[in-house]
């Protein structure tokens, strides 16, 4: 799933509002966008390790971390009676692209139980220029899609924000079928609702 081939399908699917999405980077705006919210409903999961250093309870985390999922720095670890129990173990968070170790790693820590700290994270998605840079599975490209299609209705209706409209219909401010507005919302819903399957 190359970015020309998501870029064509995209553009096929959306039929005449294609022709108004007609600038080099639109499509390719919606599937960036699409990629990176469908991290937040489908994300990645990768691997990853630092080097510990007591007393220090802040390190750089990975540009495409969307969230800590958890580490096997303890695993195997002593029982509380037992001498060499490493005591109570950071809680790890992230924040703008900071991993905290909150408290920090002690000495003791390091020296049970090493100072190489191999975690999981969530990462978000990208779509890339071939099929190998795109982090998207291919079991997943309709739903991508999808995202991208409401991505293109989202930027349909911000264009035609300061066109004058004349509404016949005063008993509900709604969006109504045909819309972009409309459409963006319905398959974001349906998006949704397939993404928590």
């Amino acid at each position: 799933m190359s970015r020309a081939d998501l870029r064509a399908d995209l553009q096929a699917s959306l039929h005449d509002a294609a022709s108004v999405l007609d600038e080099p980077g639109d499509l390719d705006r919606c599937l960036n966008a699409a990629a990176e919210d469908f991290g937040r409903f489908c994300p990645r999961t990768r691997a990853a390790t630092l080097a510990l250093t007591a007393g220090l309870g802040e390190y750089p985390a990975p540009a495409d971390l969307l969230g800590f999922k958890s580490s096997t720095w303890a695993d195997g670890r002593a029982q509380p009676w037992e001498k060499a129990h490493p005591g109570r173990l950071p809680r790890v968070t992230n924040e703008d692209g900071i991993l905290l170790f909150s408290p920090p790693p002690s000495a003791h820590q390091i020296a049970v139980l090493g100072a190489s700290f191999r975690y999981f994270y969530f990462a978000g998605h990208a779509v890339g220029d071939t099929a190998e840079t795109t982090t998207v599975p291919a079991s997943l490209r309709a739903l991508l899609i999808l995202r991208a299609q409401a991505e293109a209705c989202r930027e349909l209706a911000a264009r035609a924000v300061a066109m004058p409209v004349t509404l016949r219909d005063g008993i509900s401010g709604q969006p109504r079928n045909g819309t972009p507005a409309y459409l963006f919302e319905k398959l974001m819903a349906e998006f949704r609702e397939k993404a928590v399957r």
